[in-house]
């Protein structure tokens, strides 16, 4: 590997990009101004430097950048960013509420305290909120382009979430643990900043190359499946429509991509008592409102073949986290804090907790920590994996 192209690929900017390699943000109106800001500096380490590094010495070009993080680690991290810019990092602010937090990061030894923020000059960076929805507002403010998250917690926020807030924005985001720390051991750096080593952040599942790949096997999947299963359809809707009289769908609204709701489509099973109880009711096996056709959808999963048409409609996937109601969506979420972390690709018909056997009333949090499990490793042949599994679990149901 060449010298430029490692340092490239730490830096996030493909050759001739201009620090364009960034995860791609969560949508248009997130996504940050390009341009000067937009930087071409390098994360370099020792060994690895571009023959351009000299000529890399002033502040033009370099990143702004947020140090998440608290304590000493945190802001010499920072204190050395601000003493070297040939790196293209330029911290412009932090997360800190642990003890000292009264300081700034660039305030380390030998730093007078108070000066002003300043990009161009270098000057010491400020302070920003650790609160989710300032957090985003000042990275959109300050045109951030890089997140650094230092190795300990930050109090009173979830760095996880922080750290994926910014990288939905679009930054590209790193984990700057301590030097010679037990992290270091299991996971080799992508790269030191004057010996500070860092870790990237993996992209989102939709900026990888093979991403638009998923769409045309959800539509090559949910056509074949609709043209296949269309005379079982019209029988099991029959069937619905001689045990429960009329209204053989059932529309629900569930919570998909990025928080947004849609209208999910199911063969009905159960006539509900009143609209509010579909919304907050939890389905449990035993249900004496389920017939006996309902019991046999529900154990066949054959209530979900509608949804082919929520895929072809692009408001979910094949393969994907199940969509859950809002009422209990607004539950979980404050319960499990990874919860609303599900939401970053399309809901789907089938996932990965399913395949495990994690569906109808099963724990929660085992879902969601299996759902997360899918997104961070994502990748084209996951999804294959998991339509074979679930079309052979359908072809031999288990009992109830």
């Amino acid at each position: 590997m060449s010298a430029t192209t490692r340092d490239e690929r730490l830096s996030g900017g493909a050759a001739g990009t201009g620090g364009g390699g960034t995860a791609s943000p969560a949508g248009p109106a997130a996504r940050p101004p390009t341009g000067p800001e937009s930087g071409t500096g390098t994360l370099d380490a020792m060994r690895y430097r571009l023959p351009t590094r000299r000529g890399r010495r002033s502040r033009r070009g370099a990143r702004p950048t947020i140090v998440l993080g608290t304590g000493r680690h945190a802001r010499r991290l920072a204190s050395v960013l601000l003493d070297h810019p040939e790196h293209g990092l330029a911290p412009i602010g932090f997360v800190d509420d642990g003890p000292g937090a009264g300081r700034t990061a660039g305030q380390a030894p030998g730093r007078p305290p108070g000066r002003a923020p300043d990009r161009a000059s270098g000057q010491a960076p400020e302070q920003a909120s650790d609160r989710p929805e300032r957090f985003a507002a000042a990275l959109r403010e300050h045109r951030v382009r890089a997140v650094i998250v230092a190795s300990e917690p930050v109090p009173g926020a979830d760095t996880p979430v922080l750290a994926r807030i910014a990288r939905d924005f679009g930054c590209e985001v790193f984990l700057a643990p301590e030097p010679g720390g037990l992290l270091t051991d299991f996971l080799p750096p992508h790269g030191h900043v004057r010996g500070f080593p860092l870790l990237r952040m993996r992209p989102v599942p939709q900026t990888r190359p093979s991403w638009p790949l998923k769409r045309l096997l959800d539509v090559a999947v949910a056509l074949t499946g609709l043209v296949v299963t269309a005379p079982l359809l019209a029988l099991c809707a029959l069937a619905v429509r001689c045990e429960g009289g009329p209204g053989v769908l059932f529309r629900q609204s569930r919570v998909g991509l990025g928080g947004r709701r849609f209208e999910m489509l199911k063969l009905r099973t159960l006539h509900p008592r009143d609209p509010r109880e579909s919304e907050t009711r939890w389905s449990v096996a035993g249900d004496e409102r389920v017939g006996r056709v309902g019991r046999l959808l529900r154990r066949t999963s054959l209530d979900e073949l509608p949804q082919l048409w929520n895929v072809l409609r692009g408001d979910m996937s094949i393969v994907g986290p199940r969509p859950e109601r809002p009422f209990f969506v607004d539950q979980f979420s404050r319960s499990l804090p990874h919860y609303e972390s599900r939401h970053r690709v399309p809901a789907g018909i089938t996932g990965w907790a399913q395949v495990h056997g994690l569906r109808g009333d099963t724990s929660i949090e085992d879902r969601a920590r299996f759902d997360n499990h899918y997104i961070d490793g994502w990748t084209l042949r996951s999804d294959i994996k998991i339509i074979i599994r679930t079309v052979a679990s359908v072809l031999r149901p288990s009992g109830g």
